[in-house]
């Protein structure tokens, strides 16, 4: 199902959540924060002109095909998406609990 061109938009806790994993992964190297980073948003990019690129959030409870996750660099980001825009909605490391939602 290939649309037009659709914006992201990071919610405010998938920023905070970007926020956190950069100030974790900089106490060893920034430069390594800012490459992971840049790749998260270039994978999340790839879902702009097809929403359905990634496979349905398996942890959303009766999820109707809108909620889609991947994985990148041990993160795991979760998002939404509409006839207009994806919403970024979570950004979680692999090695914590997922939380069905």
């Amino acid at each position: 199902m290939a649309i037009d061109k659709l914006e992201i938009v990071w919610t405010k806790r998938s920023q905070n959540d970007m926020r956190n994993a950069f100030d974790y992964i900089s106490q060893d190297s920034v430069q390594n924060a800012v490459s992971v980073l840049e790749d998260i948003v270039a994978m999340a990019n790839k879902a702009i002109t097809n929403p359905e690129f990634f496979a349905p959030d398996k942890f959303k409870e009766n999820n109707d095909g809108s909620y889609r996750a991947f994985e990148k660099h041990h993160y795991r980001i979760s998002y939404r998406f509409d006839n207009r825009v994806i919403r970024i909605l979570r950004v979680r490391h692999t090695s914590r609990e997922p939380i069905l939602y």
